[in-house]
């Protein structure tokens, strides 16, 4: 039961899912990166991963189901014990008489079907599905977080409680001896299990009067996961330092680790900061994964003139592109996008970033150390000795390294980085008050890029029409005529109608969806350094006089791009006023 690559091509043309010609490009590259067919296939996007398997499920003979928004009965799910599904990949999802439905990504599994006939006593119809259908139905088998940390808890009350520190042990010893009892390890390896379980970002430890507080920031926004007793915060903090290799015994001073760990066959990098705070130690983990898949830009939410911006900067061969905005508003993951857009076998690529966030192939990629004394400075120094066509500078913190960056794209190089700036015409006065020369911006920038995040609908969403009040409010962030504009170019308003015309969105809370937001896009701005902007930065314009000339020569705010957005339904307009004024 096994799909040739030789009859999957034939099937792909046949079908008119890929044509002959991209094919045999696919092949060619598949052949010169050592990468596998379909593999390729995925990543140039010719093919979506549903459709693939769709056809594979086609030729041999299995019905393909998608469970990524289903709801298994528990009894149902039960059938296969939870170790079981996630090593095979294999769920249980429908039960008819004597007839039980499994879900599977790999169809020569005929082992592990076997195993589930004989447990069971059923006869098995297995059903070809998606990595994300299994994930889906993975999820389902979880105790709620809070189920699972009262067991622990009752288990660490009754066994192995946090002891007080013993007279003829140092305060090291003992806190090494709770960071590894049982109990401890189980509640950490619980708190990052369920974060990523419910895609958070961040998960914050922190200690109150009486209690210890748990928060997940999930799409950017922080939700309480739980609290755990006070007596458990020492075990807690002690195991997380053991895994970050800090120091066990300092309590007074700022610390900063990292470590990895894997869960469900993904692996995953944690940045750990640890700060003295009033009641004891805050410790904030950032969940980074390592085997993240680069974002298309149009995945990312960029489209239009926009896009057309950031295509037409990408392909030239020197010069400067950034990214700017807040922290957490996705910048890194727009440079990893466009690195992964330059990442091709003709060019050299090299990066200095701080931390290294994804990794990627055929990237050399450093981390700063600032330490030991490799700084963003002085490792864009080191970098422009190693032959690079295409650099990527993780930040633009400090003068030297702004001045250095600035240099690089005027000798011949790609400069890729990122700025904290609120907007892009902000981008331009923040790297003159870097000391970097006016006339030398104005010859080496292309396009500045502004971006934040905004939560997606999920698709349960209520429609409705803004009235007199809500238009009022919304007129002191926006230019309405602008909007209406925009909106009658992208064909959403009629010509003659008016923003009260417009059908918006609100979020609709379902069991699937407990919000009604699931994951983000982006909403961009994107200025590109044409010849007037050029004129205006040597003549040191301020940034309002540079946003003006921008926008009379077609550049669409964030607001604007967000309020198309949320005419789509893709977000809300609260949603977008929400990260604008943050």
């Amino acid at each position: 039961m096994r799909v040739e690559e030789g009859q999957l091509k034939l099937f792909l043309v046949d079908s008119g899912l890929v044509k002959e010609d991209a094919i045999k490009r696919v092949e060619a590259k598949a052949k010169q990166t050592g990468k596998k067919f379909e593999e390729v296939l995925l990543n140039e996007g010719l093919v979506s991963q549903e459709d693939l398997i769709r056809l594979k499920a086609y030729i041999l003979g299995i019905p393909f189901i998608n469970l990524e928004k289903e709801i298994v009965p528990k009894e149902v799910l039960e059938i296969i014990p939870e170790p079981i599904a996630r090593a095979h990949n294999i769920v249980a999802f429908r039960k008819k008489g004597k007839d039980l439905e499994v879900a599977m990504l790999d169809p020569e599994d005929l082992q592990t079907i076997e195993f589930i006939k004989k447990k069971s006593n059923l006869r098995i119809l297995p059903r070809l599905t998606t990595p994300e259908s299994i994930k889906n139905v993975l999820a389902q088998y979880r105790k709620t977080l809070g189920a699972e940390f009262a067991e622990l808890i009752k288990k660490e009350a009754e066994g192995v409680k946090t002891k007080q520190i013993k007279e003829e042990t140092t305060e090291k010893e003992e806190l090494e001896k709770i960071a590894q009892e049982i109990p401890v390890i189980k509640i950490v390896d619980s708190l990052l299990k369920h974060a990523v379980l419910d895609r958070a970002s961040d998960i914050h430890i922190e200690p109150m009067e009486k209690e210890v507080l748990v928060r997940y920031r999930i799409d950017g926004v922080l939700r309480d996961a739980m609290t755990l007793p006070k007596q458990v915060a020492p075990g807690i903090v002690a195991r997380i330092k053991v895994l970050s290799n800090l120091k066990l015994d300092e309590h007074r001073l700022p610390q900063d680790g990292r470590f990895k760990f894997e869960t469900n066959g993904d692996k995953y990098s944690v940045r750990v900061s640890i700060l003295p705070v009033l009641n004891g130690e805050k410790v904030v983990m950032r969940l980074l994964a390592e085997e993240a898949k680069g974002y298309s830009l149009e995945e990312l939410g960029l489209r239009g003139k926009a896009l057309e911006d950031i295509q037409t900067a990408l392909r030239r061969p020197t010069g400067m592109i950034l990214v700017c905005g807040p922290t957490g508003s996705g910048k890194t993951t727009t440079l990893y996008s466009m690195i992964e857009i330059l990442n091709t076998p003709e060019v050299n690529i090299s990066t200095i970033e701080d931390p290294i966030e994804y990794r990627m192939p055929r990237v050399n990629q450093t981390q700063v150390r600032p330490d030991i004394g490799l700084t963003f400075a002085n490792g864009l120094r080191a970098l422009l000795r190693q032959d690079p066509d295409i650099i990527m500078v993780g930040e633009i913190r400090d003068n030297e390294t702004a001045a250095l960056a600035v240099n690089a794209a005027l000798t011949g190089h790609l400069v890729l980085s990122t700025l904290h700036t609120n907007n892009a015409a902000g981008a331009i006065p923040r790297l003159i008050d870097m000391k970097v020369e006016p006339f030398l911006i104005a010859s080496t920038l292309n396009v500045i890029l502004a971006q934040r995040l905004v939560r997606r609908l999920c698709e349960g969403k209520k429609e409705y029409h803004l009235n007199e009040s809500q238009i009022e409010q919304i007129s002191k962030y926006c230019d309405l005529k602008r909007v209406e504009n925009i909106l009658k170019e992208e064909g959403i308003l009629k010509k003659k109608g008016t923003i009260k015309d417009v059908t918006f969105f609100e979020p609709k809370p379902t069991k699937a969806c407990p919000e009604g937001y699931k994951g983000r896009i982006g909403i961009f701005e994107v200025l590109p350094v044409t010849e007037s902007i050029k004129k205006l930065i040597t003549q040191n314009a301020t940034s309002d006089a540079i946003q003006e000339r921008a926008l009379k020569e077609g550049m669409i705010t964030m607001v604007e791009d967000g309020f198309v957005k949320a005419a789509q339904g893709i977000t809300t307009i609260e949603e977008v006023l929400r990260v604008i004024m943050e």
